[in-house]
Parts: C-alpha cells; structure tokens; sequence
C-alpha cells in the first residue's frame, strides 16, 4: 500500500484501539444513564427528568449531572393536591413502569372513582336569576 506490509503487531494496535473506544463509549452510555437508573430504582416521582437531566448534562459540562445523581437520591415528599395519596402512588408506579419498558396492565382510573355532572342545562348567567 504505503511501501511496507502490515503485520500481526499492527493488526493487534488495531484491535486494541477498538476494544478501547469501545469500552470509552460504554463507559460514558452507562455513565450517562447512572442517575436515570436510580432514579427509577427508588420510585422517585421525578424520575424521567433525572433521567434526562442525566443524559444532557453530562456532554457540555458535569456540573448538570452531579444536580442529577443527587437528585435521584433526595428523598421526595409528594405533595399534590390534584390527586389523592392512592392516585398519586398508581400515577408514579404506571410511570415508573412505563419508564422501565413494561406497560402496566391496570387502569390509570375507574369511572366509578370519577364524579359524573349531570346538570345538562346550560347556567345562568351572573345577573340572571335562576
């Protein structure tokens, strides 16, 4: 090719270059994911922005991923008023497990739980009397 023949120590560089980009890139993709992971590990409420959050703030600098894996370690208080304590828990696990790659089976909420309006009348307006 270039004047001289390679032989088996420059096939060997070639392979050990390889292997070790490889294990560089796996390195950084589980690197990268760690906080995503144990976010998802402790059922943390938050979980798919720490997985985020851990996935974009490790290539520009570190800083965005420490605030990530300490994240997905704080404990979480969950206080929403939107949904009662029940509601919440079975929001987080079908999320968690939606997250994770299995679907939950049961239903986000029953029609039952949901109070139906059954005033089909239009109201009045405020002036009017009713």
């Amino acid at each position: 090719m270039l004047g001289f023949e390679l032989d088996f120590w420059d096939y060997a560089t070639f392979a050990t270059a390889a292997a070790a980009g490889a294990a560089v890139l796996t390195m950084f993709v589980w690197l990268a994911g760690l906080p995503g992971r144990i976010a998802l590990a402790r059922n943390h409420p938050e979980a798919e922005a720490v997985k985020l959050m851990g996935w974009a703030g490790l290539l520009p600098t570190i800083y965005p991923w420490v605030q990530a894996f300490i994240w997905a370690f704080k404990p979480t208080e969950i206080v929403d008023i939107r949904r009662f304590p029940r509601e919440e828990a079975r929001a987080i696990e079908e999320d968690i497990a939606r997250l994770g790659g299995t679907l939950a089976a049961t239903p986000t909420s029953t029609p039952a739980a949901t109070p139906a309006r059954t005033r089909t009348e239009p109201l009045p307006a405020s002036g009017a009397p009713s």
